[in-house]
């Protein structure tokens, strides 16, 4: 009687693999239900498998699997003649430990003897019967390249932050080459919605792709941190490999002291939680995603424009924003950048600056820095088509005399009124405050662009010794200007100037 792909990996796991370490150490190697259902789901898919997705709490024997798998493809039942094969993890110690561990089992089971040969110093494992190669890399070095794997095991790729990372990127890539290329990523969640492995799951849940497999085991958003119930969701292991007594412990010291809890909601309960203390709820925004309908901004009375100048260099950010007749703000945005060096900063701010400039969400105007002229330039054409005129600008000081010679130039919007906007408390709390009521209303219509999107999954705001508000750039892990243009935009769409905006209107 023929068997599977996954029960032959199951088992040659559970009758050649031994625990290499813990209390169990020297035992058979008993696979929990839930990893069975993942081998199952991954190497028994009818429409073939091109990437898989395990994701839990820490401490729930990740490690140890990742070497089972890998140990499976170079001297087990899915061992390929000369291919090669990589585990990647974020740091060297991590991609150090995997390594050992895959040693380990090795040297702990006497019928493998002669199968395999290993090199510590360049962290390789040779499958001697098919001439496969297996090396452990980190993103700490830069032996991603130059390498075609047919399987890669990616190890926390949690700890990647924003969507995209030059080691993973090389790692994909180099898998090109095959036609069926295996990526295997095993993490506890990152903790924002724009992080890459957040996007990879939710495009994994969302789409239906049938060559990707996503195994979230994550407690429920609002839990309380010592319900039994989410422990378990998070931890599926708990018993075997993850200690309950030290998960409730932990837990409690947690809900003991406030400032540990986004960490352990996190690491503990695979939620993601950023360790510090985003603005908005990743569910507020999504629930204002509706696009923003130009005929409001045609017909409103008053439209305003936030504008984040930022860094010649960097983003600079405007921000249309209009009310509806049911007092829903409406916002149009316009992102710049310089297009010399778009890729470059791309890498650096792990944002895909380089796509969204090819898909006409991203403007990249000639030359290594922003030219304003051109900036505004584009805006009247762009708005001009639309039928749109501005009443209000509504701006940050910093580099504000540049832009206002460059908009008198080009002609941009000469019957606005230029209004300054503070960037300390007093400015920015009660304009944080009046937005955050819009969107808890559902009185936003952002449209999901995704450089809005970015912005709002990175926003940190701070506050000071009276509980006022503002957004702080230096601790966002990612650009947040178009967030900070929107707010100024949203908070100027009043009766005309912002002198006499009435906030109650907008609070409700």
């Amino acid at each position: 009687m023929s068997t599977t792909r996954a029960e032959r990996v199951i088992k040659f796991i559970e009758s050649y693999l031994k625990v290499p370490e813990g209390s169990l150490v020297g035992k058979p190697f008993k696979l929990c239900p839930f990893q069975k259902r993942f081998i199952v789901r991954v190497y028994d898919n009818p429409h073939g498998t091109r990437r898989a997705i395990l994701s839990m709490a820490r401490k729930n024997g990740k490690t140890a699997l990742i070497a089972a798998f890998l140990l499976a493809h170079i001297i087990g039942p899915e061992k390929v003649q000369n291919t090669q094969i990589v585990s990647g993890a974020m740091s060297r110690e991590q991609a150090a430990l995997v390594f050992a561990l895959a040693c380990k089992m090795l040297d702990m089971q006497p019928r493998f003897r002669g199968l395999y040969r290993y090199t510590p110093s360049t962290k390789v494992i040779v499958g001697i019967v098919k001439n496969v190669e297996y090396k452990a890399i980190s993103a700490e070095s830069s032996t991603a390249h130059g390498r075609s794997p047919v399987l890669a095991i990616l190890d926390e790729v949690g700890q990647v932050r924003g969507p995209t990372s030059p080691f993973i990127e090389a790692i994909t890539t180099a898998q090109g080459a095959h036609d069926a290329p295996l990526l295997i990523a095993l993490s506890t969640q990152a903790p924002s919605d724009a992080d890459m492995l957040s996007i990879w799951i939710d495009d994994a849940l969302r789409s239906g792709d049938p060559h990707t497999v996503c195994d979230l085991h994550a407690a429920p958003a609002d839990c309380d941190l010592l319900d039994p119930a989410a422990m378990k969701a998070a931890n599926p292991g708990l018993g075997k490999f993850r200690s309950e007594s030290d998960l409730v412990e932990q837990l409690k010291q947690a809900k003991r002291i406030p400032s540990i809890e986004a960490s352990a909601r996190n690491l503990l309960l695979n939620q993601r939680v950023a360790q510090e203390s985003l603005w908005l709820a990743p569910s507020i925004w999504h629930d204002n995603a509706t696009p923003p309908d130009l005929e409001v901004f045609r017909s409103a009375s008053h439209v305003a424009m936030g504008l984040d100048l930022s860094a010649r260099n960097d983003l600079t950010a405007a921000v249309l924003a209009a009310r509806d007749a049911d007092e829903v703000v409406h916002l149009l945005p316009f992102v710049f950048c310089p297009e010399r060096g778009v890729e470059e900063r791309a890498r650096r701010d792990r944002a895909p600056y380089d796509a969204w400039v090819r898909d006409g969400f991203l403007f990249a105007t000639a030359g290594g820095s922003i030219d304003y002229e051109i900036m505004f330039d584009l805006l009247n054409l762009k708005l001009e088509e639309a039928g749109i005129r501005v009443d209000s600008i509504h701006f940050d000081r910093w580099r504000v005399r540049d832009a206002k010679r460059a908009a008198e130039i080009a002609g941009f919007a000469g019957d606005a009124e230029w209004i300054e906007v503070g960037q300390g408390f007093r400015d920015q709390a009660p304009r944080l405050d009046a937005f955050e009521s819009l969107l808890l209303a559902k009185r936003v219509r952002h449209g999901g662009h995704p450089l809005l999107n970015m912005a709002a999954a990175n926003a940190v705001a701070v506050k000071d010794a009276a509980g006022n508000r503002k957004l702080d750039k230096s601790k966002a892990t990612a650009r947040i200007d178009p967030l900070v243009a929107a707010v100024m935009g949203a908070f100027g769409v009043g009766e005309g100037a912002e002198t006499s905006f009435d906030v109650e209107s907008m609070i409700g």
